[in-house]
């Protein structure tokens, strides 16, 4: 399965660039560098990526992928899309998790890329807004996770094992019962 291949190696890649980003800087991400975090050649990488700002950009839009269509599977019931992005928190790690990783190397290596991250997040925030909760709830919960992402990206004291459940139970009591399906990560 070529395709299958490919994927993986363009996951690989791009979970390299992560790394490299977060532990070593903006500065520090160059082709050479990804690629050896990586394993791959220069060239395997250019094959993927033709260069640093498509890296980046592929970084960006591998997380707004995921979390659209954590949105997008959360369903209509009042506080479904809050409870999605909520629950996208707790676990570390999880693909729609990513979202520090994206803004600092949209940031910090490729600005321009940002502003297609602003306007996907006003578009969620959206979504959250007419999630049918009362005013303020969703953006609570969207903070609150927004900050989660953030200390487990940069190792900033993260909340791990029983701190984090408490955190994430606690939000989930802003919202109103409901069983719906676990989302997708």
């Amino acid at each position: 399965m070529p395709d299958d291949r490919a994927r993986r190696s363009r996951d690989r890649i791009l979970d390299a660039a992560g790394r490299v980003l977060v532990r070593d800087g903006g500065d520090a991400v160059t082709i050479a560098a990804v690629a050896r975090e990586a394993g791959v050649s220069k060239g395997g990488l250019f094959y993927h990526f033709a260069s640093k700002d498509l890296l980046v950009e592929g970084l960006v839009e591998r997380y707004v992928a995921a979390f659209d269509a954590l949105i997008a599977e959360a369903g209509t019931q009042p506080g479904a899309a809050t409870r999605a992005y909520l629950r996208s928190a707790a676990r570390p790690g999880a693909p729609a998790g990513q979202p520090v990783v994206a803004l600092l190397a949209a940031a910090v290596v490729h600005p321009r890329s940002l502003d297609a991250l602003r306007e996907r997040y006003r578009a969620w925030q959206r979504r959250l807004d007419d999630d049918g909760l009362p005013p303020g709830i969703a953006a609570t919960v969207r903070f609150a996770v927004d900050g989660m992402w953030l200390a487990d990206t940069l190792a900033l004291a993260p909340a791990e094992g029983r701190t984090r459940a408490r955190v994430v139970e606690h939000l989930e009591g802003l919202l109103p019962d409901a069983d719906p399906p676990a989302p997708t990560y």
